[in-house]
């Protein structure tokens, strides 16, 4: 990726690539040792082997879809509101989250994530 992509860019790149469950163009958008953390707190996973590692299994899932309800750029910061939908159980379920990415030479450097609760969603 060149080093002048915007961080909104980058950001919406990786969306597209989770929504199309393309590991490998996900993956792409995350700099080699990116980390994702729960926000304010615990580390999730470190570099692309742990972060495949603790998505690869979603990209499998009938409902996958993330729909980005609202986003804000603050210079390399980009902060979006999603409703994401998974398979969990064998049911579509809902979750809210705010996805806080700090971008640096056209790769996410840090995801942090907050989840609201698990909803059960209308798709069923």
């Amino acid at each position: 990726m060149s080093l002048h992509t915007s961080p909104e860019v980058v950001v919406q790149r990786q969306l597209e690539a989770y929504n199309s469950k393309n590991m490998d163009a996900w993956l792409a958008t995350y700099a080699a040792d990116a980390k994702q953390f729960e926000l304010g707190g615990a580390l999730l996973a470190e570099g692309h082997t742990a972060i495949r590692a603790r998505t690869e299994s979603r990209f499998t899932e009938d409902h996958l879809q993330a729909r980005l309800i609202r986003r804000e750029v603050f210079g390399s910061v980009v902060v979006d509101h999603e409703d994401v939908t998974r398979t969990i159980e064998g049911q579509a379920m809902r979750i809210e989250l705010v996805c806080v990415y700090q971008v640096e030479n056209g790769l996410i450097q840090t995801a942090s994530f907050s989840m609201g609760p698990l909803m059960r969603s209308l798709i069923d």
